[in-house]
């Protein structure tokens, strides 16, 4: 099944996780647990922002309006608080879903990252299985989820 905005547009998720191990492991499991949608994975702060923003290497990108962001907060050049603080404060992206998957547990940084305006916060379990398996049931925890269609 495909994640789609309430007028049925496809959405793109955008995987912002630094280790490609995890990257394969997260997209694995959501493809497991049903979303068939295009995956984009960036490796750093600064490319998930580009991204956004149609600058350096995606200012020529498709224009999508619908999107998701899978976002690490351990990552290179731009940590992942900052890009979530740029997201929810700019009135064009605000309403762009973030899941925020990192492997902190660290009760303040949970409800820092809801005070910024997060829509959820996975922490990364460390066993393979256990991981997998939220990957998946985040996948299954999509497919029934409507996203807002970014103006």
């Amino acid at each position: 099944m495909e994640l789609t905005t309430r007028h049925s547009r496809p959405v793109t998720l955008l995987l912002v996780e630094d280790d490609p191990a995890h990257a394969e492991l997260i997209t694995t499991n959501l493809r497991k647990g049903g979303i068939h949608n295009e995956i984009v994975h960036l490796m750093d702060g600064k490319q998930i922002l580009d991204y956004l923003y149609y600058r350096d290497q995606y200012s020529e990108r498709r224009k999508n309006s619908a999107l998701l962001v899978l976002l690490d907060l351990n990552l290179p050049k731009i940590d992942g608080l900052e890009v979530l603080s740029t997201i929810k404060a700019d009135p064009t992206l605000r309403t762009v879903p973030v899941i925020v998957l990192t492997s902190s547990e660290n009760p303040e940084e949970i409800e820092r990252c809801y005070n910024l305006g997060c829509n959820l916060f996975i922490p990364k379990p460390l066993e393979f299985e256990n991981f997998a398996s939220v990957m998946r049931e985040l996948g299954l925890l999509m497919v029934a989820s409507v996203v807002p269609r970014r103006e």
